[in-house]
């Protein structure tokens, strides 16, 4: 598993976490949002997220 030193990451439940770093392994990572409007960081996630197994 690589590392992107682009992308910080400190959900280690995540299957894309780097696991040796506080990074993530993907190229890229979807945000998604819960509301129509996002107004604050409660209503955005990362729509990339896996669990581990």
């Amino acid at each position: 598993m690589k590392t992107n030193k682009k992308i910080g990451c400190t959900v280690t439940e995540c299957e894309y976490h780097s696991k040796e770093d506080a990074f993530c392994s993907l190229d890229h990572i979807n945000v998604v949002k819960h509301k129509d409007r996002a107004t604050n960081q409660e209503t955005t996630d990362c729509g990339s997220f896996k669990m581990s197994k």
